[in-house]
């Protein structure tokens, strides 16, 4: 499909045209022109939006579906349209599924269903086999079949000298390990943060020492065996602190943080709204202010949505007996938009492809086209209208918002709300 954007806003940090306002002519998926003026010529669709700005597309390094195994919560199909309506070109897709996304051919299958689709799935292959802990899953090959990364989904590895031995493993083809920051032993059923809320509401609490003995004990390991550790979804201020020590020293580290724990304290449990349940647990606003300071200054290097689909089954039930987890990636720009500049959003949600491997493609005549396309400035409150997700389980219900996705120019295909 070939398009003309008029009067586009260009958010391009390290590009010639960033912030500057110009037409965009796309033919057969690439950049072909950019100009103050652009005439429309021949057949040609013609895209002008309100307050239109694009930036180069938007990567979630963490995001679940459910099928296989669990469609009534999320297929393939409705999960990469959310994706591309909520400015996503790329999702890494995690192994939360059944079975496990532990081999070649269940990386063969995440590929084949997602030909062919605007938005790129990135499937994360399991780091140990069904996702238990024990023995080292087929890394290799899966890396050789497209895996991005290897992730035991919110399960952290107990066994020190597993995680040793994959981060040297996995270094003879340059593959990414993922850690989940937690410590069971400390965390044990604790189902928020362990503060004067957790006290007061009577819940058992999540220390935030749980994740922090993690972190020290995971960047031992990293010091060690050397390899690429990606450390997903910190919470706490010394976790900032940890990570930011580690990159000094050199070792090869890099951290996501959760938007709704950039969002979020745990003030909003009060209403034991399950919804709020979300691992890592929300913290404090002095955890918040931390994390973002973290990541304007480069020691977070991106951010997540998250996005974790839950069946009303799982969710509308008690408190301590409802699933962790929430949806985000309708949500995530917005809310993020609404913390910080839009430069260090942009970042955000844009950094961490290099590290999983992705190529980037700039905004510039003869590039690839892929981007997503914005607004910033639009200010709505999210309601259950927003959701494209088939589960409806959101943090971010009836939370003011700043700035919403339009959708995304990719793979050849132009995909918007409007359409």
């Amino acid at each position: 499909m070939n398009i003309l954007l008029k009067s586009v806003t260009i958010v391009d940090p390290e590009g010639t045209f960033h912030l500057k306002k110009r037409d965009i002519l796309i033919e057969n998926g690439k950049i072909s022109k950019i100009a103050a003026n652009i005439p429309q010529v021949g057949k040609i669709k013609e895209v002008s939006l309100p307050n239109l700005h694009i930036s180069q597309g938007w990567f979630d390094t963490s995001v679940s579906f459910g099928e296989p195994g669990f469609e009534e919560r999320e297929t393939i199909t409705n999960g990469l349209r959310t994706a591309a309506l909520s400015g996503f070109t790329k999702v890494a897709v995690n192994s939360n599924c059944f079975p496990v996304t532990d081999s070649k051919a269940n990386i063969q299958f995440f590929k084949s269903k997602a030909l062919g689709n605007a938005v790129e799935l990135l499937p994360v292959g399991s780091l140990t086999v069904d996702g238990k802990g024990i023995d080292l899953a087929e890394l290799y090959d899966m890396h050789n079949e497209g895996a991005v990364a290897f992730y035991d989904y919110k399960k952290p590895i107990a066994n020190a000298n597993l995680l040793k031995i994959a981060l040297q493993y996995a270094q003879g083809f340059d593959g990414l390990v993922q850690s989940f920051p937690l410590e069971n032993s400390v965390a044990r059923n604790g189902m928020m943060n362990e503060e004067v809320n957790s006290t007061r509401l009577g819940l058992k609490g999540i220390p935030a020492l749980s994740e922090e003995l993690q972190i020290t004990r995971d960047l031992y390991l990293l010091e060690y065996a050397g390899g690429k550790l990606h450390i997903p979804t910190i919470s706490t201020k010394k976790a900032v602190q940890l990570i930011k020590e580690a990159k000094k020293k050199g070792l090869n580290v890099s951290c996501s943080v959760a938007v709704t724990n950039l969002y979020h304290t745990d003030n909003a449990l009060e209403s034991f709204d399950t919804n709020f349940k979300l691992l890592p647990p929300l913290r404090t606003s002095e955890d918040i202010k931390a994390l973002l300071k973290g990541l304007k200054e480069g020691v977070i290097d991106g951010v997540t949505s998250d996005h974790n689909p839950m069946d009303v089954e799982h969710k509308k039930t008690e408190f301590e007996h409802a699933e962790f987890g929430s949806i985000g990636m309708e949500s995530c720009f917005g809310a993020l938009n609404s913390l910080i500049d839009l430069d260090t959003t942009i970042k955000a949600l844009t950094t961490l492809k290099d590290r999983f491997g992705i190529n980037s493609h700039g905004i510039k005549e003869g590039a690839i086209a892929d981007f997503t396309l914005f607004n910033p400035d639009l200010e709505w409150t999210f309601s259950e209208n927003d959701i494209y997700s088939t589960s409806k389980n959101t943090s971010f219900l009836n939370c003011r918002l700043k700035g919403k996705a339009y959708g995304i120019y990719a793979n050849k295909q132009l995909v918007i709300s409007s359409e």
